[in-house]
């Protein structure tokens, strides 16, 4: 067996796989390998999957680094980092820091100028917005929605303001209430994909409307990682009186194609359809 890869002092947060095992890249391994102390939301999970690759934990310090201890593990990791040392941080399953305790561990390197690097990988956000069939030139992660149900029910409202592809997980026992929630504040017609269990044995994908996936799982009792994923609203067409209104008000204070430029901008219509209308308002006086 090859000696491990030297590994740059520093904190290296590294991402590992969503479900199949052989979803971790060459670097990963290398780091896992050969760094110093290895630091995990879950050790016994952290520990398994190095052993399913051939790499031996040692002599090395597995620290434990989760929601409900971040405060009394940090200054152990600092400490390490101080000395000089190289400490691999991995979360229970994904990319570090994305719903995962790992926030603030990466803060506090920083700000004791310690190097952080990452070694990117697996991650149910991208893998679930790979085969979801929504677009992904605009997408917001926005993690797991509020427990409360006013709160939520507001939450929701304000993320469609984003125009964006919404991102969420969610558990599999609150789901339906979700999915209830999301048919009735943004409509049963707007389009939506589920996915559940990426990348394992039962890997499954629902998409269409928003009440079309409810009923078909509205009987069913869910088991495994859901992620949620929302289509961003359809834009309305801005009637007519009210970008002539825009645009003379507009041309009131500038030049025509400068005007043309705001309203377009602001409305989002074409420009040489909001300039023509502009033309067409300049020539009837």
């Amino acid at each position: 067996m090859s000696a491990p890869v030297r590994i740059a002092p520093g904190l290296h947060f590294v991402a590992t796989p969503i479900g199949s095992a052989r979803d971790i890249t060459l670097r990963a391994l290398d780091v896992l390998a050969g760094a110093d102390v290895i630091a995990a939301e879950d050790t016994r999970t952290a520990r398994k999957l190095m052993e399913i690759h051939g790499i031996a934990v040692g002599q090395r310090v597995m620290i434990p680094y989760h929601d409900h201890n971040g405060a009394e593990a940090r200054p152990r990791i600092l400490a390490a980092l101080e000395e000089g040392k190289s400490v691999a941080y991995v979360s229970e399953a994904g990319t570090p820091l994305v719903a995962d305790p790992g926030y603030q561990l990466g803060r506090a390197a920083i700000e004791a100028d310690h190097r952080v690097f990452s070694a990117p990988g697996a991650s149910a956000v991208l893998a679930a917005l790979t085969v979801s069939g929504l677009a992904t030139d605009r997408f917001l992660f926005a993690g797991f929605p509020p427990s409360q149900a006013g709160r939520r029910k507001t939450w929701l409202r304000d993320l469609d303001a984003a125009a964006a592809t919404i991102v969420l997980y969610e558990s599999p026992k609150r789901v339906h209430r979700l999915l209830d929630e999301l048919c009735e504040i943004l409509g049963s017609d707007r389009e939506v994909a589920l996915c559940r269990e990426l990348t394992k044995r039962f890997e499954e994908v629902l998409r269409g409307p928003c009440g079309t996936v409810r009923d078909a799982i509205s009987d069913r009792v869910l088991k495994g990682e859901i992620v949620l994923l929302i289509s961003r609203a359809t834009a309305t067409a801005p009637d007519a009186d009210d970008v002539e209104a825009a645009l003379r008000a507009a041309m009131a204070d500038m030049p025509l194609k400068a005007a043309s430029t705001q309203v377009a901008d602001a409305m989002g219509l074409p420009k040489r359809d909001v300039y023509q209308m502009g033309l067409r308002l300049k020539n009837d006086g």
